[in-house]
């Protein structure tokens, strides 16, 4: 089976973003793919995570987003969670993805907005 490439300018990622409730969640990745910031949001629920924060060991039940996305615009992406996110320190975090079904990668490609090529035009 063979498999396309994208070459690194070009690359994609997959994003993961905890959140505290599934509404959030849901306005999260509804919004990111609205915006043409992701081409899809998966939402897994329940979690359970234990972290610690400001010294403390943290249990909290959370939902998690896996976001498909380009790495270019991942700056973007962040600075749209971060407005949109209840934690001060959310987690949003990218793994490359280094291979994949070439028809995928082409409709992930398409599906995000190209942001680079909107701000040449301005």
């Amino acid at each position: 089976m063979t498999f396309a490439k994208k070459n690194k300018n070009d690359s994609f990622v997959v994003i993961f973003i905890t959140t505290g409730s599934l509404e959030e969640a849901e306005k999260i990745g509804r919004g990111l793919v609205e915006e043409r910031l992701a081409a899809c949001v998966n939402i897994i629920q329940p979690i359970k995570s234990f972290f610690s924060w400001e010294g403390k060991l943290c249990q909290e039940n959370e939902v998690l987003l896996m976001v498909k996305s380009r790495a270019d615009i991942f700056t973007i992406l962040t600075d749209y969670v971060k407005k949109n996110h209840s934690y001060k320190v959310p987690e949003i975090i990218t793994i490359p993805i280094t291979d994949g079904l070439p028809g995928y990668l082409n409709w992930l490609d398409t599906s995000c907005k190209n942001y680079s090529e909107e701000a040449n035009q301005e």
